[in-house]
C-alpha cells in the first residue's frame, strides 16, 4: 500500500498539476499510515502534511446528514417532514412535497440550481451579478425555480447542493443554533477535531494551512483564498456553508470516519445511534455507474454495495480550488481521507487501489489504471509514408481525440471506443450522423492507426523500424 500510493500519488500531481496533497489511512480506529506530497503553499514550498487544513468541499455533507440524524433522535424533526415546515423553502408538486429525506438523499427532483457557482465565483473574484449575502438572496433565487422540478420527490437523483443549504437552515432553526455553531459542539469537539473548522478566520490563523490554488483553463495556476465567507461574521447566514464550507486535515478526518464504522462511538463519546447511522448508510437512491456497478446514495455518503465482495461508502468534495474526498469499508474497518489545494486528482482510484493493495491484491488492477495505461500507448504523433500527412491522438479529459492541425484542417475530433475497457483498439468517430471506423493495430513497440483511406504510423515505432 505505501509503495503504491508513494508512485501513484506523485504521477497523478504531476500530470494534473496538483501543488499538495494530504493522506491518511485508519484501521480499526489506529492511523497506519498519514503523508503529505508536494507544497501546501506553493509560493513558500511550505510542506503539505497529514494535518494541513484543507477545504474539504461536500465532503461537509455528511457532516450535515449526522447533524440532522442527531436532532431526529431528540425529537426535534422527522425525516417525512416537508422541508417547507421549518424555512421559507416554497418548491414543491401539489400533493408531494419535498421531505427532509428527499433533500439529505438528492432525490427531491430538482436540478441542481447553481448556487455553489454563485458563492464559490466570488470568492476568487468573480462576481456574476446576482444578490447573494443573506437567506433572504437564497431563497429569492430558489423559490422562484419551480417550474425547473423535473420528477416527481423519490424517483429520481439530482445532486443539490441547494437542498443542503436548506437543510443547514433547519438545524440553525431547530436547534437555535448558528449551524456552524452546531456542528462545532456536537461533532467535532465530541471527535477531538480540534483544529477543523467551518469559521474562515480560525482558517487563516492556523500555520498549517493549505493555499488554495485556481487552475485556470490554460493550466497556470493562481494562488487564491478559501472560496466561503467567514459565517461568524454572517451567522443569519452560516447555514450557507452547510454545502461544503468545512476545512478538515487529513488527520482528524481518520476519527469523524472511525466513529461512523464504530456504530457512532468514537471512544467512548456516541454521536449518534446505530440506527441512525445505519440509515444515513442505507442506499435510498440509485446514483451512477462505477466501474463496481451501480452506486447508490444514502444521506451524505454514495454506497457501492460490492467492491471485491465489500460495501465501500464515500463522497468527494470540490471548492474549484480545493478538493477532498474520503471512503471507507465498514465491515474491514478501513477507511481513507484525502485533501488537495486545487481541483480534484482522481481521488476514488487512489483510495479504491489503496483499498485493493490492503486486501492483499494487485492494485494497479484497478480498471483505471488500466485504462490510463492503455490510453496513453495510444497517445502520441502519427505519420503516414514519407510524413507527408501527421495527426496526434491526445487524451483530454479521460476520453482520445484525433487531434489535426495544418494548412488546410484544425479539427480535434473524438475517438468514442467500440468497447469502453478498451479490450479492443476499435473506435469510432461521427461524421454527419454516420460511424466512421477507427482502429489502432500493436505493431513491435508503437500502433498502426487506420483513419478511413490512411494508415498512419506512431512516430516512435515508424522510427525504430525504418
Amino acid at each position: 500500500m505505501k509503495e503504491f500510493a508513494e508512485r501513484i500519488i506523485p504521477e497523478f500531481m504531476r500530470e494534473g498539476k496538483v501543488p499538495g496533497f494530504s493522506l491518511a489511512i485508519v484501521q480499526d480506529g489506529e492511523v497506519i499510515y498519514a503523508q503529505g506530497f508536494g507544497s501546501r503553499d506553493l509560493a513558500r514550498t511550505l510542506p503539505a502534511t497529514p494535518d494541513t487544513l484543507y477545504g474539504i468541499g461536500s465532503c461537509t455533507k455528511s457532516f450535515v446528514a449526522l447533524a440532522v440524524m442527531q436532532l431526529v433522535e431528540k425529537g426535534k424533526i422527522k425525516l417525512t417532514d416537508p422541508a417547507s415546515d421549518y424555512v421559507p423553502f416554497r418548491l414543491g408538486l401539489k400533493g408531494k412535497p419535498i421531505t427532509i429525506h428527499h433533500l439529505l438523499s438528492h432525490s427531491s427532483g430538482l436540478p441542481n440550481l447553481a448556487t455553489s457557482t454563485i458563492g464559490l465565483s466570488r470568492g476568487v473574484g468573480i462576481d456574476l451579478g446576482v444578490p447573494w449575502g443573506t437567506a433572504n438572496d437564497f431563497y429569492r433565487v430558489v423559490n422562484k425555480a419551480n417550474a425547473e422540478i423535473a420528477a416527481p420527490p423519490g424517483e429520481r437523483f439530482f445532486y443539490s447542493n441547494e437542498g443542503y443549504r436548506v437543510i443547514g437552515n433547519i438545524i440553525q432553526e431547530v436547534s437555535g443554533t448558528p449551524f456552524h455553531e452546531y456542528i462545532h459542539r456536537n461533532i467535532l469537539e465530541p471527535l477531538g477535531m480540534t483544529r477543523s473548522t467551518l469559521v474562515k478566520h480560525e482558517f487563516d490563523s492556523d500555520p498549517d494551512r493549505m493555499v488554495a490554488h485556481w487552475k485556470k483553463t490554460d493550466g497556470t495556476l493562481q494562488p487564491t483564498g478559501f472560496p466561503y465567507p467567514d459565517v461568524s461574521e454572517n451567522p443569519d447566514f452560516s447555514w450557507n456553508a452547510a454545502a461544503g464550507g468545512l476545512m478538515a486535515p487529513a488527520s482528524e478526518l481518520t476519527k469523524y470516519l472511525t466513529a461512523l464504522m464504530n456504530d457512532g462511538i468514537y471512544k467512548g463519546k456516541r454521536l449518534a445511534s446505530e440506527d441512525s447511522i445505519k440509515n444515513m448508510l442505507t442506499p435510498h437512491i440509485n446514483h451512477t455507474q462505477t466501474y463496481w456497478g451501480k452506486s447508490s446514495y444514502g444521506y451524505g455518503w454514495s454506497i457501492l454495495p460490492d467492491f471485491y465482495c465489500h460495501r465501500q461508502i464515500s463522497h468527494g468534495g470540490s471548492l474549484l480550488v480545493s478538493t477532498a474526498h474520503l471512503a471507507m469499508i465498514p465491515d474491514l474497518k478501513l477507511g481513507v481521507a484525502m485533501a488537495a489545494n486545487t481541483s480534484r486528482p482522481p481521488f476514488a482510484t487512489i483510495a479504491e487501489g489503496m483499498f485493493i493493495a490492503l486486501m492483499g491484491k494487485d492494485p494497479y488492477s484497478h480498471p483505471h489504471l488500466r485504462l490510463r495505461e492503455k490510453m496513453r500507448d495510444l497517445t502520441g504523433e502519427y505519420q503516414i509514408h514519407m510524413g507527408l500527412e501527421r495527426l496526434r491522438v491526445v487524451n483530454k479529459g479521460g476520453l482520445l481525440y484525433l487531434e489535426q492541425k495544418d494548412s488546410f484542417i484544425d479539427s480535434l475530433t473524438p475517438l468514442i471506443p467500440e468497447e469502453p475497457y478498451l479490450e479492443n483498439l476499435r473506435f469510432y468517430i461521427q461524421v454527419d450522423g454516420l460511424r466512421q471506423p477507427i482502429e489502432f493495430v500493436e505493431k513491435g513497440d508503437g500502433y498502426d492507426l487506420y483513419v478511413e483511406r490512411y494508415r498512419y504510423h506512431s512516430i516512435r515505432s515508424f522510427l525504430r523500424v525504418r
